[in-house]
C-alpha cells in the first residue's frame, strides 16, 4: 500500500493548491451505492463531450445532468449525484422559491401605515406604524412603492397630526445574519436608495428610516411631534369574536371586526412592482446583496422565525415540496458567495424542470391556446427563465440593465438560445439553465466544475460554452 502514497499526494496536490472541501475523496455509504445503481441506469456522456471535458486542467472534477424536458428524457450524465460547490447557480434556488412564495410572476411585496383602529378617522392619532414585507424595492420618493405616496394617502385620509413614528422591524433578529457572506445587517424595514450605501447597522437603518419617513409626512402636510423613532407593537391580527345562536351552539364566524378587537387599522398601503422584475435585476447580473435581500424576505417572522437559519429551512423546504432530490444538498446563503453550498447536477436540473413546467408566466401571455409550458417558454413568457441571463447578446452591461447579464459576452455569434445561471469563485465555475437543441426541444442542464483554488477560470468556463454547444447539436 505505501508505494502507491507518492502518486495519491500527486493526485490531491496537482495544480499547486489543494482541493476545495468538496472535493475531499470520502468513503462510500450504502445510500451513495445505492445512488450510484441509480446513475448506472442513465446514460453516460456522448463522444464529442467527453472529448470536450479531456480539456479540463489537473486536479477538476466535472458533474453533468441535461433533461429533454420535450421527452422527459435524461439525454448526458456524469456524476449527477455528487455534490459540488455551485458558486452563483445557488441564485436559482432563492430566486424560485421567493416566485413561489409571492405567487409567480405578478407578485408582489407591499407595505403600510397603520393607525390604533380606535383613532381611524381621527385628524390626530398617537401614531403612526410602518410595516412592511422585508423587501428592497420600497423606495423614499420614486414611483408608487415609496414612502411618499404612503404620506400622501394618509393626507388623504384625513390625518394631520401624529405623535410618533414607528417602524415594524422586529419581524428579523439582525444579529443572526452578521456571519453571512456579505457583512451587512439585514433588516426588516429597507429601503431601494441604499443599495449604494448600505446602513452599517440595524441601529443605523432604524434611524435613517425613521427620518425619511418623518420628512415625507411632514412634506405631504403632516405635523410629526415626537423626533423619536418608536418599535412596533407585534402585530395580531384583527379576528372576529365568536357567536353563537340562541341555544348556545357555534355559529360561523362573522365578517364585522368591532373596534376593540382591532389593534390597528391601515391608513395608507402601496405594492412593489412585481416581484419577478427584481429577481430577473438579481439573476441576469448575479448581484449578491439582491440574493441575500431576497433571502431575508423568506425569513421574516411570522412565516419563518425571523433568523438566517430559518430563511435556509424555507428555502430548503421548497425544494423538498417540489421533489427535488435533496441528497448531497446545503444551502448556505442566497448568494452562493459561501464555499459551505452544495447542489447536485440532479437537484439543479430537477429545480429547472419544475420552473418550466410551472412557469408562472409573465403578463400579458394569452390566456387560450399557448398555455402549454413549452408555448410559454418559446414567448419569452416564463417568468423564472427570463430572469435567467442570456447568451451572446454581446450588451455592455450597467448593474441592472440589459438582457444578457453575466452571459452577454458569452455565446456571441454561436446563434444558440441559451438562457443560464453562470457561478464562479476561485477553483469553481457552474452554469446551469436552459438550450434549444436542434431539433426544437428545450434541454435543461446543469454542469458544475470543481477544482483546485488556483485552476484557471476562463479555461472552464471556455470548456463549459463549448459543451453546451455541443450538447444542442447532438440533441
Amino acid at each position: 500500500m505505501s508505494r502507491f502514497l507518492p502518486l495519491l499526494c500527486l493526485l490531491l496536490c496537482v495544480g499547486g493548491a489543494p482541493f476545495p472541501a468538496a472535493q475531499a475523496p470520502a468513503t462510500q455509504n450504502p445510500a451513495t451505492q445505492q445512488a450510484d445503481l441509480t446513475l448506472h441506469r442513465e446514460p453516460g456522456l456522448t463522444v464529442s463531450v467527453q472529448e470536450v471535458l479531456r480539456g479540463l486542467p489537473p486536479g477538476v472534477r466535472a458533474g453533468v445532468l441535461v433533461q429533454d424536458l420535450q421527452t422527459g428524457q435524461v439525454v448526458q450524465a456524469k456524476l449527477p449525484d455528487s455534490p459540488f460547490i455551485p458558486a452563483s447557480t445557488n441564485k436559482l434556488v432563492v430566486g424560485a422559491a421567493v416566485l413561489n412564495e409571492r405567487g409567480g410572476a405578478d407578485g408582489w411585496w407591499s407595505a403600510e401605515l397603520t393607525v390604533p383602529a380606535a383613532q381611524i378617522g381621527q385628524a390626530r392619532v398617537k401614531a403612526v406604524t410602518l410595516r412592511g414585507s422585508g423587501d428592497p424595492t420600497l423606495s423614499v420618493s420614486e414611483g408608487t412603492y415609496s414612502l411618499r405616496l404612503l404620506a400622501k394617502q394618509t393626507y388623504a385620509r384625513g390625518l394631520r397630526v401624529v405623535g410618533q413614528v414607528r417602524l415594524d422591524d422586529a419581524r428579523l433578529d439582525s444579529a443572526t445574519w452578521k456571519d453571512a457572506p456579505i457583512e451587512l445587517p439585514m433588516t426588516a424595514l429597507r429601503l431601494a436608495e441604499w443599495y449604494d450605501a448600505p446602513p452599517p447597522s440595524n441601529e443605523t437603518a432604524r434611524q435613517r428610516l425613521g427620518t425619511a419617513l418623518k420628512a415625507e409626512l411632514r412634506r405631504a402636510g403632516i405635523k410629526v411631534t415626537s423626533e423619536a423613532v418608536g418599535e412596533a407593537a407585534p402585530f395580531r391580527p384583527s379576528l372576529p369574536p365568536p357567536r353563537t345562536d340562541g341555544q348556545g351552539q357555534p355559529l360561523p364566524i362573522g365578517a364585522l371586526v368591532p373596534v376593540d378587537r382591532r389593534p390597528e387599522q391601515a391608513v395608507a398601503s402601496v405594492r412593489s412592482a412585481p416581484v419577478a422584475k427584481f429577481v430577473a435585476a438579481t439573476l441576469r447580473p448575479s448581484d449578491n446583496l439582491n440574493a441575500e435581500e431576497l433571502l431575508g424576505t423568506l425569513a421574516l417572522r411570522p412565516a419563518a422565525n425571523g433568523t438566517l437559519s430559518g430563511g435556509l429551512a424555507r428555502q430548503r423546504a421548497y425544494l423538498g415540496r417540489i421533489g427535488v432530490d435533496l441528497s448531497g444538498v446545503v444551502v448556505a446563503d442566497g448568494s452562493g458567495l459561501s464555499r459551505e453550498n452544495r447542489l447536485t447536477p440532479r437537484a439543479l436540473v430537477q429545480l429547472l424542470r419544475v420552473m418550466y413546467d410551472l412557469p408562472y408566466p409573465l403578463s400579458g401571455t394569452p390566456a387560450e391556446g399557448s398555455g402549454f409550458p413549452d408555448q410559454v417558454y418559446r414567448q419569452r413568457q416564463n417568468a423564472f427563465a427570463e430572469a435567467l441571463p442570456q447568451g451572446g447578446t454581446n450588451e455592455n452591461l450597467p448593474r441592472h440593465g440589459g438582457r444578457g447579464g453575466t452571459l452577454a459576452q458569452r455565446f456571441v455569434g454561436a446563434g444558440l438560445d441559451v438562457r443560464a445561471k453562470t457561478g464562479t469563485l476561485p477553483g469553481v465555475s457552474s452554469l446551469a439553465g436552459y438550450v434549444t437543441a436542434k431539433s426544437g426541444h428545450t434541454l435543461a442542464f446543469a454542469l458544475m466544475m470543481n477544482g483546485p483554488l488556483d485552476t484557471p477560470i476562463l479555461t472552464l468556463r471556455a470548456l463549459l460554452d463549448e459543451t453546451v454547444a455541443v450538447l444542442a447539436a447532438e440533441n
